[in-house]
């Protein structure tokens, strides 16, 4: 049976492309290593969680506990990208955390714990195009926790948008556009209608001025004799 299940305190096979040790070099490093590389993090963890998490397989009575924790940054922005590392004062700690800590939920993410070779100024950034890391470059899927859409699917998606904008604004200058403004036809038509309100002047007219006249001066006689 202890040659079915694999040790949880072992490490992966995980080769850093940037570390010019062969494998040999490497796992001889590992077996010493206090070094954890904590990965699948959301964006949103904090350094304290971490702290919280893990010092939890701490032993401070052995002259252990939690030396430093290095948070991962997007190389561009320089917030939080997914990963960590944590570094204990013993080998015996992080074999610990190996076996109790990884595969757990922390910010209702399943994180993994990795032995490494130790840090060095530099790893705390992101290898990605972007400036993340290179899995969420390629992720094609939604993540919330981890920013949205991979890196690559929100590049198309603007491009996507600035085509339909282009395709747009071509639209509305091109044959067949409707024209701004209007202000000419629309005096048009109001003189159109004011004329159509505007009776012109007839004979008739001139006849009932005449008759208005005429009664006026009649009036004007009798109020005469009156007097």
């Amino acid at each position: 049976m202890a040659h079915v299940v694999s040790p949880l305190d072992q490490p992966s096979n995980y080769k850093d492309s940037q570390t010019r040790v062969d494998r040999q070099r490497q796992n001889d490093l590992l077996s010493k290593s206090t070094t954890l590389y904590i990965g699948n993090l959301s964006f949103y963890t904090t350094e304290e969680q971490i702290y919280e998490l893990f010092t939890k397989c701490a032993s401070p009575e052995d002259g252990g506990g939690i030396k430093r924790i290095i948070m991962g940054l997007d190389r561009n922005t320089r917030t939080p990208c997914g990963f960590c590392f944590v570094e204990y004062y013993t080998h015996s700690e992080a074999l610990a955390s190996m076996r109790y800590v990884s595969g757990t939920k922390l910010d209702e993410r399943i994180i993994r714990c990795d032995l490494d070779l130790g840090y060095k100024e530099g790893r705390q950034f992101g290898r990605g195009k972007s400036g993340g890391q290179v899995r969420d470059e390629h992720r094609q899927d939604y993540d919330p926790g981890r920013g949205g859409w991979g890196a690559q699917a929100q590049r198309l998606e603007i491009e996507r948008r600035r085509e339909v904008e282009e395709r747009y604004a071509d639209a509305q200058d091109g044959p067949g556009a409707v024209a701004g403004g209007g202000g000419d036809w629309k005096e048009a038509e109001n003189t159109v209608t004011e004329g159509k309100l505007k009776r012109g002047r007839s004979p008739d007219d001139e006849g009932d001025n005449t008759r208005l006249v005429s009664r006026t001066r009649i009036e004007e006689e009798m109020e005469a004799e009156r007097m």
